[in-house]
């Protein structure tokens, strides 16, 4: 798909044309193959429970340290983090720099684009564990 936008620019800049590229969508699927990394410690999905860390199902809105049944850091209870793009953005580069006093013992995920697509990933996930 990204070729595609590139060619189709690439052609009307050739005719002269002005076109209005969209940014390129997430990769969800490269999103699938960074969850791989999470999923040691966190279920996503139909069925999702809580293991070493706590079921990552509607994560993006939820408060933070609030999955009933899941033993948090009091550093993760009072955070005071609602999970969005940004803080979720912040936290998963550095988990331990980000919230000091958590238990999440993860190197983290450095690539900003690997970052965007695991967002997009879990984003297809309700509270639920469904696909939106």
């Amino acid at each position: 798909m990204r070729t595609s936008l590139a060619l189709v620019g690439g052609l009307a800049s050739m005719l002269g044309m002005s076109v209005l590229t969209p940014v390129a969508a997430q990769d969800v699927e490269n999103g699938a193959e960074v969850y791989k990394k999470c999923r040691a410690c966190h279920q996503i999905g139909e069925g999702a429970k809580n293991a070493v860390g706590p079921s990552l199902n509607g994560l993006f809105g939820r408060k933070a340290g609030t999955i009933e049944g899941f033993s948090y850091s009091d550093a993760n209870k009072n955070s005071g983090v609602t999970w969005d793009d940004a803080t979720f953005a912040n936290y998963i580069k550095d988990p331990r720099a980000a919230m000091p006093g958590n238990k999440m013992a993860f190197a983290g995920v450095k690539d900003p684009e690997d970052i965007k697509d695991l967002t997009a990933f879990l984003k297809q996930y309700d509270a639920t564990g469904k696909k939106k």
